[in-house]
C-alpha cells in the first residue's frame, strides 16, 4: 500500500513509497469550525436563512481579518445564495449583505467548476463558473465602495480574480489593497502565494521569494512563517517521483523549514488564534516529508488529532484524516 497517493491530472493517485497498515484512530477529528463556536452558530443560522442572527455575529467581529474569517465560514454553507439575494435587495447600500453574498457566489462558482483541472471541466461548467464569479465581483466591488476601509471584500476579490484569470498585475493590486488595510492578513498572504504558484502561471522562485520576504517582514511570532512551508510543499508536489523527496530533504530546504518554524509556530510570541491548527498541520507534513521525524512528531503531539483539510487534501482529497493518521504513526507522533 502506498504511504503517499499523489494527485494526478485525472484526479487519481499514483503511489509514492510503501506503507504498512495502521488502524484508524478514534481521536482524529476534522473540525471545519476549528473550535470556534461562532462559526458553528453562524453556519447553523445561515443554513436556516436567519440573517439577523448571522448579522449579529458578523457585526461582532474583532477586526477586518476576523470578519474575513467569519464570512468564510458562511460562504461554505450550501443554499445561502437562495435567500441572500433578497437581503441585498432590501438595502442595496448595506455593505455587509453585499459582502456575504459576494463571498458565497465565489464558493458557489467553484462548486460549479468542481475544482478539477481545466481539461476535465465542460464548457457548460465553465460558463456557470464564470457567470457566478462575475456576479461575485459586482457584489464585492459594491461592498468595497460602500465600506472603503473594509478589508474583507478585497480578500474575496483575490479568489474570484484567480478564477477569472485577471492576470498577475491586477491580482497583486488586490493583494496590496488587503495588506494596506490589514498588513498581517494571513489568509490574504495564503491566497497571494497560490496566485503566484507555478500551477497558476507563476514560478517556484516567486513563491519562495514571496514566502520568505513576508516572513522576514513580519514580527517574530507571526503566523506568516507558515508560507515558507507551503512554498516547499508546492514545489514537492510539482517535482517528479524520486526528485520530490530529494528536494524536500535537501539541507537548505530543511534548514529553511526549521527557521520558519522557529519564527512562527515555535516562537514564544506565536498566538494560537483562529485556524492555528492549519499552520501546525502544514509544518507537520513538511517536516514528515523531509524526514525530520522528531520535529514532525512534536507538532502532531500538539495537534492531538486535530486535522485540517489543508495540506492533507494534497495527499487525499476525499479523506484528509487518512494521510494524517499514516504520517503521524510513521514519525511516532
Amino acid at each position: 500500500m502506498p504511504l503517499i497517493r499523489r494527485r494526478t491530472a485525472a484526479g487519481t493517485r499514483t503511489p509514492g513509497v510503501a506503507r504498512p497498515r495502521w488502524g484508524r484512530s478514534a481521536a482524529l477529528r476534522l473540525d471545519l469550525s476549528h473550535g470556534d463556536p461562532r462559526l458553528v452558530a453562524l453556519r447553523e443560522a445561515a443554513a436556516a436563512g436567519r440573517w439577523p442572527e448571522v448579522r449579529v455575529t458578523l457585526d461582532g467581529a474583532a477586526d477586518g481579518e476576523d470578519l474575513t474569517w467569519l464570512v468564510e465560514g458562511v460562504m461554505m454553507v450550501t443554499g445561502t445564495e437562495r435567500w441572500l439575494t433578497a437581503v441585498t435587495e432590501a438595502d442595496p447600500r448595506d455593505p455587509l449583505p453585499l459582502l456575504v453574498s459576494g463571498a458565497r457566489h465565489v464558493e458557489w462558482a467553484w462548486e460549479a467548476r468542481t475544482r478539477k483541472q481545466a481539461r476535465y471541466v465542460s464548457e457548460e461548467q465553465f460558463a456557470v463558473f464564470h457567470s457566478r464569479l462575475r456576479t461575485a465581483e459586482e457584489l464585492l466591488y459594491r461592498a468595497a465602495e460602500c465600506a472603503p476601509g473594509c478589508v474583507a471584500p478585497w480578500y474575496f476579490l483575490q479568489i474570484s480574480g484567480r478564477g477569472l484569470q485577471i492576470g498577475p498585475d491586477l491580482a497583486a493590486r488586490r493583494f496590496e489593497a488587503v495588506v494596506r488595510r490589514s498588513p498581517g492578513h494571513l489568509a490574504a498572504h495564503r491566497q497571494q502565494l497560490q496566485q503566484i504558484c507555478r500551477k497558476w502561471g507563476g514560478s517556484h522562485q516567486q513563491t519562495h521569494a514571496f514566502a520568505r520576504e513576508a516572513m522576514l517582514a513580519a514580527p517574530p511570532g507571526s503566523p506568516l512563517g507558515e508560507l515558507v512551508a507551503v512554498a516547499h510543499l508546492e514545489q514537492w508536489l510539482d517535482e517528479e517521483d524520486g526528485a520530490d523527496f530529494a528536494y524536500l530533504r535537501g539541507s537548505e530546504v530543511v534548514l529553511g523549514l526549521y527557521e520558519a518554524a522557529e519564527r512562527s509556530v515555535h516562537h514564544p510570541r506565536y498566538e494560537r488564534r483562529r485556524d492555528w491548527t492549519r499552520g501546525f498541520n502544514t509544518f507537520a507534513l513538511a517536516f514528515a516529508l523531509a524526514g525530520e521525524n522528531d520535529a514532525a512528531a512534536d507538532l502532531f503531539r500538539v495537534l492531538d488529532g486535530s486535522v485540517t483539510e489543508f495540506p492533507w487534501m494534497y495527499l487525499d482529497g476525499q479523506d484528509p484524516t487518512a494521510p494524517y493518521r499514516q504520517w503521524r504513526a510513521r514519525v511516532g507522533g
